[in-house]
């Protein structure tokens, strides 16, 4: 018994009753070993179950929830999430289309998937023009993780030169160059919100647009 519940704990994987065979004397009875073993770990903290064609030491159900680890990893932003972050809140409220022209890239859904689940943009509406196209916004969230009491506080193109975060490519010369047009980014928006039209919270089901 002692061999086969050795065998068992040694192995990664489910060990088979032939291989157990190998091990031990000829004509032992390893269906009984392993009935009793099972018995014997029953109420334990581990049990001995069995898996297909092998018999393995697996961790009891029950205590699933108890042990399980919650983990929180911090990702960096891929440099397109960065740029787009960028170009939202100085261009705010902002197209997809404007946000590619200003990258001249394409964006893909997911960049914008990864800055709405971490809260800092949010659809702030439609454009009233051909297609309607949803605009983006920065949220509460945005000024709060990033230590700003308002987007007037947004650092302005030399302060962006200065710290090493704007660069020649033409992407970057143009929200650089919005800043230094208006600093005053709230009332940029407020300037721009008759064109827009307001969603309600069924139609924001549809922010992969």
């Amino acid at each position: 018994m002692r061999i086969v519940e050795a065998l068992i704990f040694a192995s990664a994987e489910p060990v088979p009753e032939r291989a157990m065979a190998e091990r031990l004397p000829e004509g032992t009875d390893i269906a009984g070993l392993l009935a009793e073993l099972e018995t014997h770990y029953a109420a334990r903290g581990f049990n001995l179950v069995r898996r297909g064609d092998g018999w393995a030491f697996r961790t009891s159900a029950d205590l699933a929830e108890s042990l399980k680890v919650e983990r929180s990893q911090e990702r960096k932003l891929s440099r397109a999430a960065v740029e787009t972050l960028a170009i939202i809140a100085y261009h705010q409220p902002v197209t997809r289309a404007e946000i590619e022209e200003v990258r001249g890239v394409a964006l893909s859904k997911g960049t914008m998937d990864i800055l709405f689940s971490a809260g800092w943009i949010r659809p702030k509406g439609r454009r009233r023009t051909p297609g309607r196209p949803l605009t983006w916004a920065t949220t509460d969230g945005f000024l709060d993780h990033f230590g700003l009491e308002s987007l007037s506080d947004l650092p302005g193109v030399k302060e962006l030169e200065a710290a090493g975060l704007l660069d020649s490519r033409a992407a970057a010369g143009a929200y650089g160059n919005r800043a230094a047009e208006d600093t005053r980014l709230v009332d940029m928006a407020e300037e721009d919100e008759p064109q827009l039209e307001l969603l309600d919270d069924e139609t924001l089901l549809g922010i992969g647009e």
